[in-house]
């Protein structure tokens, strides 16, 4: 799809962009090519696609996938996808809020791969949801605002790192991400924009049960991110608690949640739980 092509089925079904809801469609062939590259598809493989706009993303994601689920809260956009693909049987169309659907309406994503150029709205709640799923997906291949994949790679010490970094990291190795120019979409965003690929990993770092444990230390930790780690936590656990677990991990008392690399998180939640038992 041209950009001339998406400009003229905008106008002709007089469709206003909304803002609010991060509307910025990527047009560029190229682009969408490389995307779709990273995902690394088969003809076998399930594929999520969240906020999939005017189906250029979907027109290459049918062709190379065995099943698409395409997920459009737009009820305009919903309208033109059905008509363009009125005859693509392996691609099934929700007019939905993806966000509501994954909080509310859970399901196994275990054998499926997210690829989409995610609405920059909810681009970050979207993949903490699929992050802390019973079933997440094995593979997410996402477009969004640059600054976003830099705080999904970022690690202890750096400026980007904090709760976002970690809420995903515990589900998912970081891999390659490349910049898409702001010229690539239709209307230009006024922010940078970068696709990003994340793997499951292989063996999860935590039992799934004791997920939500580790989210609530994260938030907890990073609830005043100039403050140390211990105060903030003293909130929600025994001092003796605390001090033991810093004392077996080698934690400083004095040490910022910022300089606290995932996998001290991970045994900090462990022995906090098994401490406090």
């Amino acid at each position: 799809m041209t950009f001339s092509e998406m400009r003229q089925i905008l106008a002709s079904g007089d469709i206003q962009l909304t803002k609010s809801l991060g509307q910025n469609f990527l047009h560029d062939a190229n682009q969408l090519q490389r995307i779709v590259a990273a995902a690394e598809l088969s003809p076998g493989d399930k594929v999520l696609e969240i906020g999939p706009g005017l189906g250029p993303l979907t027109e290459l994601l049918v062709a190379r996938a065995g099943e698409v689920l395409a997920i459009e809260m737009d009820e305009r956009l919903v309208a033109h996808l059905r008509e363009r693909f009125a005859a693509t049987p392996n691609l099934q169309l929700l007019n939905q809020d993806a966000l509501t659907l994954l909080r509310h309406k859970p399901r196994d994503w275990s054998g499926w791969k997210l690829v989409a150029n995610l609405p920059y709205s909810v681009a970050s709640p979207i993949l903490v949801e699929l992050a802390q799923a019973s079933h997440p997906p094995q593979r997410l291949t996402v477009t969004l605002q640059a600054e976003v994949a830099r705080r999904l790679a970022a690690t202890a010490d750096d400026d980007d790192y904090g709760v976002l970094s970690l809420l995903v990291q515990l589900t998912f190795k970081t891999g390659d991400r490349f910049k898409i120019p702001a010229t690539c979409f239709f209307p230009e965003p006024n922010v940078e924009s970068a696709c990003i690929t994340l793997t499951r990993r292989e063996q999860p770092l935590l039992p799934r049960d004791r997920v939500g444990q580790f989210s609530r230390i994260v938030k907890r930790a990073f609830s005043q991110r100039r403050k140390m780690m211990l105060k903030l936590l003293r909130t929600d656990w025994p001092e003796a608690t605390l001090t033991a677990a810093y004392a077996q991990l080698g934690l400083s008392p004095q040490i910022r949640a910022e300089a606290v690399p995932l996998e001290k998180f991970v045994k900090l939640t462990s022995l906090l739980l098994e401490l406090n038992k």
